[in-house]
């Protein structure tokens, strides 16, 4: 793609805007020791960027105890991580938001891109509430109309969707390998935030070092 293609840029959030992933992680981690399962860096890592029940049957799979819930016991320990999760979300503020990112933000919405939230999580709209971040999107992607999570591209496809864009002008940026593909299968250019995302299309170590100007000169 070429860089005075893209009109639209479509955002993970985790590691991305912000680090609620330690949030997440916190709260799968009292999930994982209520049913037994050995909390794990591998098991932490194979989580990002997974939606809520993907998760809960990865826990779950990880301790062997797949087959010893029912779906209305499954939905009850989803809520009670969500629960967990909120009241950790309930204490971010703008100081809480990545490293450039803000100056990044700011740097699009100054020239006019499009931009819309592309998130798993279904807490998205309340994270920007909190870091004071909701006008600089026009719109977020809602996962609970989803049938597939990442890594399938249905949630960049939407995101293409809801700024009225040809995928091919659109730009994801995100911090997991899942989300990378989502964004590859879209179509869409694929902004990387992390040493190990060798797919993506656009390669940045830190949040720090995203700009424009360094999009731009990668491509």
């Amino acid at each position: 793609m070429d860089f005075n293609d893209i009109k639209g840029f479509a955002f993970d959030m985790d590691g991305v805007i912000a680090d609620t992933a330690r949030f997440h992680g916190q709260a799968w981690h009292q999930l994982a020791d209520k049913v037994g399962t050995e909390w794990t860096p591998e098991l932490a890592d194979a989580l990002k960027g997974v939606s809520r029940m993907d998760s809960l049957e990865l826990i779950l799979k990880a301790g062997g105890h797949e087959n010893e819930y029912t779906e209305e016991e499954k939905n009850a320990l989803a809520t009670e991580k969500n629960d967990n999760y909120v009241r950790l979300v309930e204490t971010l503020t703008p100081d809480d938001i990545l490293p450039g990112m803000k100056a990044f933000l700011d740097e699009l919405k100054d020239t006019h891109y499009h931009l819309v939230l592309a998130s798993a999580s279904k807490n998205a709209p309340k994270v920007l509430q909190y870091l004071q971040l909701t006008d600089y999107f026009e719109g977020i992607v809602d996962p609970a109309k989803l049938s597939k999570g990442k890594p399938d591209p249905e949630i960049y496809v939407e995101a293409a969707k809801t700024m009225n864009l040809p995928v091919n002008q659109v730009a994801g940026v995100e911090d997991a390998q899942a989300g990378i593909q989502a964004i590859n299968g879209a179509g869409e250019l694929s902004i990387g935030i992390g040493s190990s995302l060798h797919d993506a299309d656009v390669k940045f170590n830190t949040t720090g070092e995203v700009s424009l100007a360094a999009i731009k000169k990668q491509l």
